[in-house]
């Protein structure tokens, strides 16, 4: 064979490794066991919102001064507790150098781990578990966001909580239960994340997720999460069906080859959707998807959020 004959022979078989490159991505077939996975998903998703410290018990985020902050159901307290959920004068909470104590107010029970507390050290740089308090129906710990210091009330007296079924959602979509593939970025990269209160930080990003739609192809920077790939995107169902700033999504980790399932029928709201305690990340620019996505959990309605 010589070289004019190798030429065209060599152009043939690069357009078919892209053809069939192009072929990895797209719809990936549902398992046969789909619709009970799918109702275990969401299953679960409603037990961690509305767990004793699920967002949808959240009443309250009270940030702290420097110094002695007072605590309890009277107006006049630093940090005011539901009215008639604790006595209007239960204890204190001291802010010193990033560590929080909470003192406790005579004839008031505060229990921790089950047990009556006097004082109760809920912050520390010694400690890294999270410290709770219970009074009631209501729990609370310390929250850190910076160099800030707030107390997270929440309430298992939530009747939106216990009545909660789920969000609006589309139908299941076959369609958007899709191939991708994780493409890892050729050096350390940290890309820049606002929240909703216009702060912005970095965050490692280890690499993105490609998937395609139709004939075109998209990507999605991805983020490190304890049980696989964290995402965070909008599409353009935002304007009018789903969340205006955007809806997350938890993947599986790539498998050896480097694919990925993109199931967006689990895509769900942040809790600054239904929350307004909350600080959600949104996400950036590159994450704002040319394309309209109608599937996953839709915009939340009777729930006030940011």
């Amino acid at each position: 064979m010589n070289r004019f004959t190798l030429i065209p022979l060599l152009t043939v078989l690069t357009l078919l490794l892209i053809g069939c490159n192009q072929q990895e991505l797209g719809p990936e077939p549902i398992p046969d066991d789909y619709d009970q996975v799918f109702q275990d998903w969401q299953e679960h998703r409603i037990e961690v919102l509305t767990d004793t410290t699920g967002w949808l018990r959240l009443l309250d985020l009270a940030w702290l001064d420097e110094g002695q902050n007072s605590f309890g159901s009277g107006d006049d307290r630093d940090v005011r507790f539901p009215e008639n959920s604790i006595a209007e004068h239960a204890g204190t909470f001291t802010l010193q150098n990033g560590e929080v104590w909470m003192d406790v107010a005579s004839g008031v029970e505060i229990v921790h781990r089950e047990e009556p507390v006097d004082s109760l050290m809920m912050l520390s740089y010694d400690t890294e578990e999270r410290i709770h308090a219970h009074h009631g129906e209501l729990t609370w710990f310390i929250d850190s966001r910076g160099d800030q210091r707030g107390v997270k009330i929440f309430s298992m007296d939530t009747p939106a909580a216990d009545q909660f079924e789920g969000f609006p959602r589309y139908d299941v979509q076959e369609e958007w239960h899709l191939r991708g593939r994780f493409v890892h970025h050729p050096e350390e990269t940290e890309v820049e994340v606002v929240n909703v209160l216009g702060e912005t930080s970095g965050r490692s990003s280890p690499g993105r997720v490609e998937f395609r739609a139709g004939d075109q192809k998209y990507s999605i920077d991805a983020f490190e999460a304890s049980s696989g790939l964290f995402l965070m995107f909008t599409d353009l169902t935002n304007q009018d069906e789903t969340y205006q700033a955007g809806r997350y999504m938890i993947v599986d980790f790539p498998d050896d080859d480097g694919f990925i399932t993109l199931d967006f029928n689990k895509a769900y709201n942040p809790p600054c959707a239904f929350n307004k305690f909350t600080t959600c990340q949104l996400p950036p620019p590159q994450n704002r998807l040319d394309l309209a996505i109608p599937a996953g959990e839709k915009r939340p309605v009777d729930f006030e959020g940011i």
